[in-house]
């Protein structure tokens, strides 16, 4: 009983961790395998992880300069170009500010603007943006991908996709969006479409990719769409 256990865990474990999976053998021992994602793989897909303490402005940032943009930047850039800007000794104590995002954003030719924002108007947002969250008195950027049904879908730095009921996130949150506006939009940028829960199953999408007009409200101008 002991040897099936720990075959058992040791499966587990290789699962958890491997990008394939053997699903059957075909005559002469040739195998099929099935790529696979370990849970935290899945909880991060898309995503660009924070790595220090004061960086969660810049992985939020770069989440959304890389998927939305396909800007081939990570976090250390997106902190290097920020720092430019900014005071380092002020961030290494409070972190990045929505002004010191709004700086790198323009460097790079694109431009940002923050949004004072109703909540009972956030599901018309159709973009992904940068919020600010206050949890437990800790200030958070985080990735807002959308608001559908009632429910906010995050791209947290820290914790990976994650989704509040509506109310629960208005709670944390400064009323205040950071967009990031550009030529080269992916109006079907994967952040638009994030994971349900990992005990959701065969989920149907209802994504329908943003539209030209919908886009030039939050500032978007017509060359930035060729």
């Amino acid at each position: 009983m002991r040897i099936i256990a720990l075959a058992f865990l040791l499966c587990i474990a290789s699962v958890s961790e491997a990008s394939q999976m053997p699903l059957s053998v075909l005559p002469g021992g040739a195998v099929i395998y099935k790529p696979i994602q370990s849970i935290r793989e899945r909880k991060f897909a898309d995503l660009v992880q924070q790595k220090t303490d004061f960086s969660c402005g810049a992985a939020s940032l770069a989440t959304i300069l890389r998927q939305a943009y396909w800007l081939d930047v990570d976090e250390h850039q997106v902190i290097e170009g920020m720092l430019a800007h900014a005071n380092e000794d002020l961030v290494r104590t409070q972190g990045f500010s929505m002004l010191d995002m709004k700086k790198y954003v323009e460097s790079l030719g694109m431009r940002a603007r923050g949004y004072k924002v109703a909540p009972d108007t956030l599901h018309s947002i159709r973009i992904p943006v940068v919020v600010l969250m206050d949890i437990r008195g800790y200030k958070h950027f985080v990735v807002m991908q959308k608001v559908d049904r009632g429910w906010v879908y995050i791209g947290d730095p820290v914790l990976g996709h994650k989704r509040f009921k509506l109310d629960d996130f208005v709670k944390g949150w400064n009323g205040i969006i950071f967009a990031v506006i550009g030529q080269g939009y992916d109006k079907s940028n994967i952040l638009l479409d994030p994971p349900l829960p990992l005990s959701a199953k065969n989920r149907v999408s209802n994504f329908t990719p943003v539209q030209d007009a919908e886009l030039m409200d939050f500032g978007f101008i017509q060359s930035d769409f060729f």
